[in-house]
């Protein structure tokens, strides 16, 4: 996975935007103005961090040596990956999806109602 299929996966999802909040080195998803995904960007291996069940959290971590606890975020609830190949594509648009669902779930009603399928 690249910058570029991460940004066109993510952005496939219903509700979702991108941003640069935190800088040009800073790329973030947002599904209903709350974020799922943050990605690093100009490194010299692409790392994202996701949100995550604790209890799946861990078991990733102990799993995966590219899996480490969120990089500057609640190491409880994200999960930072660097995408070096240990972890095959499927698998990180499987925790995207996660990172996703967590997000929109914890969203109001309102707002849900307002999320477009694409």
């Amino acid at each position: 996975m690249n910058i570029e299929t991460l940004r066109t996966y993510c952005l496939s999802k219903p509700g979702t935007a991108d941003s640069l909040p935190f800088g040009p080195d800073v790329l973030v998803f947002k599904v209903g103005g709350k974020i799922f995904l943050i990605c690093q960007l100009y490194t010299e291996k692409l790392r994202i961090s996701v949100k995550c069940d604790p209890e799946l959290a861990i078991e990733l971590r102990e799993r995966y040596d590219s899996v480490q606890p969120g990089y500057h975020l609640n190491k409880t609830h994200w999960n930072t990956i660097t995408v070096d190949g240990t972890v095959p594509s499927s698998l990180l648009r499987e925790w995207i999806d996660h990172s996703y669902e967590l997000v929109k779930d914890s969203l109001p009603a309102k707002i849900k109602g307002t999320l477009k399928k694409k």
